[in-house]
């Protein structure tokens, strides 16, 4: 009934039922089907239904005043139940790809500070095998990882998204004239990895086992010194994830990259142990997945 009820708050709350399928992302028929089946539960009538517009009945007035309230406890009673469980000083810990370039985590962060200003949250980054061992060795709670092996049964698997990698390119090099580029097409030009000195030969070995790089490789500590060797000319960025920033279009294209003229795609997931699905961990998880499913 709990998640009946955030469906019957959504359609009041926004005055539409279309608008609260879209914030909570299932199709207008089933939230509709939800708030009767909400009703017939309640055995009252809680909207008053009419030519595509409706209203709240007295009744619908006060369990919506009244749910309101229920639901602002029960997010106390999960907060202060995780609290116990964690200790006074909980701290949300979670990981991120260095080298994504998309803003869905970043947006998730913001939304997660908002709903909890009193829970710290601590970030970290790296690459693929530096984020999987603070997993593994429990120094993070939850991380946003691309999918480089089989799924454990230790964690909780989450695709979030599934996305075709591309290249960035200086607009000067005459390659960014192309629709796309295959990576065989790339191998007189230098490639540019994001990585830690720790982990540069595992990336470079995977970016010419998966992808098809050849080449010399060139490294970069983070996004923005990555993207300002592409400006001045040093080679292109394999990247994943968001838009090119409307700042950076005058100097920088953006391509699909292929390998044999078929487009390589990615999986990025959310992951978590099993074993530490707390409140706070699951609840940034959905946040996560929200942001991965708006519409671009």
């Amino acid at each position: 009934m709990f998640k009946q009820i955030k469906y019957f708050q959504a359609v009041v709350r926004l005055g539409s039922f279309s608008e609260a399928a879209e914030e909570c992302y299932i199709s207008q028929s089933a939230i509709s089907q939800q708030v009767q089946a909400l009703e017939r539960e309640l055995g009252v009538t809680l909207l008053k239904r009419g030519n595509r517009r409706f209203s709240l009945t007295p009744a619908g007035e006060h369990f919506y005043r009244q749910s309101l309230l229920l639901t602002a406890d029960l997010d106390r009673l999960c907060r202060e139940t995780a609290q116990i469980a964690h200790g006074d000083d909980f701290t949300l810990r979670i990981g991120y790809l260095k080298g994504y370039g998309g803003s869905e985590f970043q947006k998730a962060v913001a939304e997660f500070a908002t709903k909890h200003p009193d829970i710290p949250v601590d970030m970290k980054t790296g690459n693929h095998e530096d984020l999987y061992e603070l997993l593994r060795t429990g120094a993070v709670d939850l991380v946003l990882n691309d999918q480089r092996r089989a799924f454990s049964n230790e964690y909780v698997n989450t695709i979030l998204t599934t996305i075709g990698c591309h290249i960035e390119i200086s607009a000067r090099n005459p390659i960014a004239g192309l629709e796309f580029v295959n990576a065989e097409d790339l191998r007189h030009t230098p490639c540019i990895l994001i990585a830690s000195k720790e982990q540069r030969e595992n990336e470079q070995n995977y970016y010419r086992e998966i992808y098809g790089i050849a080449g010399e490789v060139l490294f970069a500590d983070d996004l923005d010194e990555a993207r300002l060797m592409v400006v001045g000319g040093k080679g292109y960025l394999p990247i994943e994830g968001g838009f090119l920033p409307e700042a950076l279009k005058e100097n920088i294209v953006r391509l699909p990259l292929c390998r044999n003229n078929k487009p390589i795609e990615r999986n990025y997931c959310a992951f978590w142990k099993i074993d530490n699905s707390g409140f706070y961990v699951e609840e940034f998880a959905d946040m996560l997945k929200g942001q991965f499913g708006k519409k671009k």
